[in-house]
Formats: structure tokens, sequence, C-alpha cells
């Protein structure tokens, strides 16, 4: 856990960064700053720590010299994998780069002989928009990670784009998680069955989503794979997925979709549909986040964040 230390904007470019205490970050960067907008640069960020060893060689710089928005103390971020989640305030931050290529030599360089930003520090993107103010704190959470399983027989034989998959990959992306398995399957109870098995009990993976499997079909067995691998069920996941969905259509009520717990694991079964998946999806995904932890064991049942 570490402090922010400064919050540093610069209106225009070619500009000196200044502390301005407070700022809001929208979903482009901090705001008003001249160098946020729609790429994975939106956040710099520099260790304090860094800075005051710098300074030790006589460099006396101050805050926002080295181009940074957030100086932190108490926070390696040259340490951290990419994919860390940095939460600040109402902020939250995902890391999307460590250091930069430095194409032309800053005042600090050619005093110095040498500038940190382009070896410490990192770049973020913006996760959730709000406040961070000096004197927050800055909780680092490294990225909660996800399986994918796509349960189709043409997907498995590569005669089907898996359309269903690639939503899940770009929403769990874009919410802070790391893809750490993926596999398209055939509608096959075993082979499913020892999939999320494997998953589960090899800590691949946090969460597991699965496409497909489970409608009326007779070749539909996801739900019954799961229910078979699972140590106890989590069904209020899945009574939420379609409560919501039958606003949307009637034919909801057909899905046998289940959401279950193996050991340190959650499985969630989702629609087979590209688009019910993405509706599915992005209506439980900002509350899966407190269960997982829960589940893993970061964090308390009445914990807020």
């Amino acid at each position: 856990m570490g402090v922010v230390k400064a919050v540093c904007i610069s209106e225009k470019k070619g500009t000196q960064k200044h502390d301005i205490k407070t700022a809001y970050f929208t979903n482009r960067g901090l705001k008003d700053d001249s160098h946020a907008g729609d790429w994975h640069r939106q956040v710099s960020l520099l260790s304090y720590d860094r800075v005051l060893e710098f300074n030790k060689k006589g460099a006396n710089v101050g805050h926002g010299d080295f181009g940074e928005n957030l100086v932190v103390q108490g926070v390696d971020f040259k340490s951290l994998p990419v994919g860390t989640i940095l939460k600040a305030g109402d902020v939250v931050l995902k890391m999307t780069q460590i250091g930069k290529e430095c194409h032309s030599y800053c005042e600090i360089y050619k005093k110095m002989g040498e500038c940190i930003m382009p070896r410490e520090g990192v770049f973020a993107v913006v996760l959730k928009e709000g406040t961070i103010s000096v004197g927050d704190e800055m909780i680092v959470q490294k990225p909660l990670r996800a399986g994918i399983i796509t349960v189709s027989d043409k997907g498995s034989r590569g005669q089907r784009e898996d359309k269903s998959g690639e939503v899940i990959k770009k929403i769990t992306a874009n919410n802070g998680y790391e893809i750490t398995e993926y596999k398209i399957l055939p509608d096959d109870f075993e082979t499913i069955k020892n999939e999320l098995e494997k998953i589960c009990d090899e800590n691949i993976a946090d969460v597991i989503f699965t496409t497909g499997g489970t409608g009326f079909s007779k070749s539909d067995v996801t739900p019954e794979a799961t229910i078979a691998v699972c140590e106890k069920m989590a069904m209020g996941i899945s009574q939420a997925i379609l409560f919501y969905s039958m606003t949307i259509t009637k034919r909801a009520m057909l899905s046998r979709a289940v959401s279950g717990i193996r050991k340190s694991t959650l499985i969630v079964n989702l629609p087979g549909s590209p688009k019910a998946v993405e509706e599915s999806l992005e209506y439980i995904i900002k509350e899966l986040e407190h269960g997982i932890e829960i589940l893993m064991g970061t964090t308390g049942e009445c914990a807020r964040i």
C-alpha cells in the first residue's frame, strides 16, 4: 500500500507539469491534462522513493518534473507486472506499460547524465472514474485471473468462429482481468468436466467463464459438467443473469445455466450467443470482484471499495 504525494498536470503539451493536489480522472485520463486521451498511456506514475534516491545524487527535481501525473510513496511500480490494478480515492487504474523510450534528452538528463522516468515510470489506463487527492492511499492489487471455456462442437473443429469467447476476452480485459486459460471444447461431458477440474485444481484462474451448452439440446451438458465439479453452488449469480435477461427476452427462461465454486475458483455459465454473453457479463462483472476476493481470502465479507 502506498500514499499519493502529488497529483500533477500540464494543460499544454511541452509545458512542465505542476502539482494541483487533487484532480478528477475521466476514462481518458486526468481531466484537462494535455497527455490524456483514448490510448494506453492515459496516466503516468512514478515512485516518490525513487525520486528521493535520485535527488540524493544532486538532481533537485520536484513533483511533475519528470512529466508524471501521480507521485506515490511506498510503491515500487517498476517491480509490478503489466495488468496490475491500482486503486486510489475513487479511481481504479490498470497498468499498461513499464518505462518508455526517450527520443529527446530532457534537461534533467543533460544535467545528471540520466533520467529515471524512462526506466522507473509506468503508465496506466482508467478503469473507474473519480477523484484522487494528495494523501489518498493507493492499493496495489494483482489482476484477477480469468479462464474462458467455449463449448461448441463446430467451434472445437474450427468450423465456427468463437465470437462469444472474444466478447468475454474483451469485457474481462477491460475490467482488469488477466486471461490465463482459453479453450474451445466439444459438447462432451467428460471433456468439459476434466478441463474445469484442471483449471480449478491447478489454480490457473480465479474465475472461469463458460459460454455455450446451457440450452435444451440433447448435446448441451455444460451445466451438468459444472455441477459435477463444484463443491458449492453460487446460484445467485445465475439467477441475477436470468432475471436481468428476462427484461430483454422471455426466452431467457429456457437457460439452464448454473454457477458454483471448486476450491478457490468461481465457475460461471454464460449463454452461447455473443449478444447474450455481452448483456449478461456486463451486468454481473463489477459485482463479481467482491465475491472472488472473498473466495481468495483477500477481503472481508463486508468490505467496500
